[in-house]
């Protein structure tokens, strides 16, 4: 039997991230979505022997296949937990505003997307499971199995933005009991039955997919708060670095640092400002995404936008 060769996982603009957080050799930093590691690897050949990393990761598969060259870096420590845990981790460490940069890299990893099990790819039959942690909750099968059609049209059209959200929760709801919606595929079918030919200018199944993604993993919520509690942790002059991949995350995330860059809104304008009301963040230059480069090679990267701010 032939030994599957193990896939290989590019992280997208790790250039830019590595400039954004500005890594000290001996540094603490926080790669708050490790997923197979990509960006903490470019981080720890920066850091010095006293440089620390703790990678935060939800997905089991993420720990039990961590890369060897990281199990041998004593500067290293992987740790199962949401990345809206961070400041808990902290804590825990006696490390509260002595961060000197976070990192998250949001959505779905590529070995997620790339296998069949996990449920997450409309391109790949398999389980219709979707959880980042599939220990924890209910899979996207269950919860299709019993959500109302009113409950599944505001979600696909809250977090998918698809404007056939009604066309597509009706549908699944009129057919669920003839036929249990178990796969992806089985999904899928249903997302296209659903939506008009004419409108297939990308894959049907795009928007739901995400939308249901997002709510199974309560995936905005999250970011919310690790970015939040970013503040937290960060010391003066850290970095926070966020990589989203479409709007509704990003959109967040520039909410955030934008508020965070300013006074509180009662106390604007005014010439004494109480230190727990000023700004927190400074904004760091423009949004950044992809080159045309980068996304020839990795196709991943044409979506993403990485925003960066610095603890003041």
């Amino acid at each position: 039997m032939t030994k599957q060769k193990k896939q290989t996982h590019t992280p997208v603009l790790v250039k830019a991230v590595i400039k954004g957080l500005e890594i000290q050799k001996d540094g603490f930093y926080i790669d708050g979505t490790f997923g197979r590691g990509g960006h903490s690897k470019e981080i720890l050949k920066i850091l010095g022997k006293n440089g620390a990393l703790i990678g935060i990761d939800r997905d089991p598969q993420a720990i039990d296949e961590l890369d060897q060259i990281f199990k041998d870096d004593v500067r290293f420590k992987l740790i199962k937990e949401n990345m809206s845990e961070i400041s808990n981790i902290v804590r825990e460490r006696s490390l509260t505003e002595k961060v000197d940069g976070v990192l998250l890299d949001l959505g779905v990893s590529s070995p997620q997307l790339d296998q069949a099990r996990r449920g997450f790819s409309f391109q790949k039959d398999g389980p219709l499971d979707m959880r980042m942690d599939p220990t924890k909750g209910k899979s996207a099968a269950d919860w299709l199995s019993k959500v109302t059609e009113r409950e599944l049209r505001s979600v696909l059209f809250e977090y998918g933005e698809e404007k056939f959200a009604s066309r597509i929760a009706k549908t699944i709801i009129k057919n669920r009991a003839s036929k249990p919606i178990r796969t992806t595929l089985d999904l899928v079918d249903l997302i296209t039955e659903a939506i008009p030919k004419i409108h297939f200018k990308k894959h049907p199944a795009t928007k739901t997919f995400q939308a249901i993604r997002i709510f199974i993993n309560d995936e905005l919520r999250q970011l919310e708060l690790a970015i939040s509690t970013s503040l937290e942790v960060l010391k003066k002059g850290g970095r926070l670095c966020v990589i989203s991949f479409h709007s509704l995350e990003d959109r967040i995330v520039k909410r955030f640092m934008r508020n965070a860059a300013k006074e509180a809104e009662q106390y604007r304008g005014m010439p004494n400002v109480p230190v727990e009301f000023q700004p927190k963040l400074r904004v760091i230059g423009k949004a950044v995404r992809a080159s045309i480069e980068e996304i020839n090679v990795n196709v991943r990267s044409r979506s993403a936008v990485l925003r960066v701010a610095e603890r003041i």
